[in-house]
Formats: structure tokens, C-alpha cells, sequence
């Protein structure tokens, strides 16, 4: 046995895996410096990146759904309300899996219809209410045929001018409207599946969280347009890179304004 105290020790010293941090959870949440949203935008490609593959047939299968529900008529838009905030439950999930380095696969897309199916179901159901409320407005507005053409529910008449007038003025005060309905839903699907937030604590506390981060949240909507733009172009393939890019800045955006490391 040697006796310098300064030899290597003779026995084998485990390595102790390293950790991802959990951060601290900020249940009111936080304000970010107006460049976060482009941080945001960066996590979610560097996020993605190592499994890229994944994430684009992910995105794909998204894109099918949505598609083959669409064109269902009456029961197909319905059952969008209730499916995509399931199923973006589950993306949430997958890139939680993702950031703290377990393995990821296809299958835990589709977490969102275990435990938390009821909640993220009820964030689907509260979404549709409130899109009535807004028809509604619309109705009152611009008339009932104005309401039923931005539901899909009825084809323009491009024919008379006054209707499309009316038609145009409509979809811009349904797109101000709208505003409210995204923050409230952006982070509620993070917020349930992940800190297991009701529904209605998770469509205030995702509405307080965009309200607090108006800055960095035009910064990120410039930038996703512009890549839009350029994801378009070449027959549309970039978005192959960019859709899993978007869902994924569904999720850092959270982390950001909800945990600090």
C-alpha cells in the first residue's frame, strides 16, 4: 500500500452523472428583456436539432391531422378544438423529456391523452366558448353571413363588394379579438401538463405571463413571420425545420418566463 499522500487513490470513484437543473418554479411568472424572444426562438432550434428527425415526423403527423380533420365538415373543426390541445399537451411533455436529456420518441406525442386528457380537453372547450363569444361579436357587428364565412361555415360571395367589405372589416376586429385568446392559451398547455395547473389557473396565469412580455413577444412574432416567409419559398419544405421550431418556442418561452435557473 502506497503511503504518498499525494498518489491517485487506488480504489474507483464513481462519476456522478450531471444533472439538469429544474429551476425554480414562478407560478405568477416573470418579465423578460425584449431580446428573449429571439432566445426563445434559438433554445427551441437547439432543442430540436439533436433529434431532428423526430421532430419533423412529429410535425408532419401534426400537419395530417389538422388537415384530414379540416375538411370534415361541421364535426371535423369541432373535434380540432378538443384534439390540438392534447396533442400540444404532449409536445410540451416531449420537449421537457428533451431538455432534461432522457430519450425522446415518437409515442410521448401522444402523452397528452393519458392523465391530463380531461384538463387539456377542457382548455380545448374553453377555447371554442370563447371563439363563440367572438362570432358572436361579429354577428352583432357585420351580420350573421360575416360570422358564418370566418367560421368556415359558409363560402364568401366575392361577387357582391359590400360583402367582401364587410367580410375584410370583420377578420381584422376577429384578429384583435383573437389576441386575448392566444395569451391565454399559449402557455396553458405547459402550464397543465407540466405543473398540473386547473384549466382555469392555467388560461389566467398563460394570459398574465404574454402580458408581462409584450416586447419580447413582438420580437418573437417578427422573427417567426419572417422565417415563415422563407420556410414558404422553397415548396414549402423548410418548414420541416421551422414547424417543430414553432412548437418547441412553445415550451422555451415557458422555461423562460416560468423558472429561473
Amino acid at each position: 500500500m502506497s503511503t504518498n499522500p499525494y498518489a491517485a487513490p487506488a480504489t474507483h470513484v464513481a462519476d456522478i452523472p450531471e444533472q439538469v437543473s429544474l429551476g425554480n418554479f414562478i407560478a405568477e411568472g416573470r418579465s423578460r428583456p425584449a431580446g428573449n424572444g429571439w432566445s426563445w426562438i434559438k433554445s427551441a432550434r437547439a432543442l430540436t436539432k439533436p433529434r431532428s428527425w423526430l421532430w419533423m415526423g412529429i410535425f408532419i403527423v401534426f400537419a395530417i391531422i389538422t388537415m384530414a380533420l379540416s375538411i370534415i365538415p361541421m364535426i371535423g373543426p369541432l373535434a380540432l378544438y378538443f384534439i390540438m390541445p392534447v396533442l400540444f399537451g404532449g409536445i410540451m411533455l416531449t420537449c421537457d423529456k428533451a431538455r432534461r436529456g432522457d430519450e425522446i420518441t415518437f409515442g410521448d406525442v401522444f402523452a397528452g391523452f393519458g392523465s391530463h386528457f380531461s384538463k387539456l380537453a377542457g382548455i380545448g372547450l374553453a377555447t371554442l366558448l370563447m371563439y363563440l363569444v367572438i362570432f358572436g361579436v361579429i354577428a352583432a357587428i357585420f351580420g350573421t353571413a360575416s360570422a358564418l364565412v370566418l367560421s368556415g361555415m359558409e363560402d364568401p360571395q366575392a361577387s357582391d363588394p359590400a360583402v367582401a367589405i364587410a367580410i375584410v372589416m370583420a377578420a381584422l376586429v376577429m384578429l384583435g379579438l383573437s389576441v386575448p385568446v392566444y395569451m391565454a392559451v399559449w402557455f396553458s398547455y405547459a402550464l397543465v401538463t407540466i405543473n398540473n395547473f386547473s384549466v382555469i389557473q392555467a388560461l389566467k396565469t398563460s394570459f398574465a405571463g404574454c402580458l408581462k412580455n409584450i416586447v419580447p413577444f413582438l420580437i418573437y412574432g417578427l422573427m417567426m413571420f419572417l422565417f415563415a416567409i422563407l420556410a414558404t419559398i422553397p415548396l414549402m419544405l423548410g418548414w420541416l425545420i421551422l414547424g417543430p421550431v414553432l412548437f418547441a418556442s412553445f415550451y422555451t418561452g415557458y422555461r423562460d418566463i416560468f423558472y429561473e435557473d
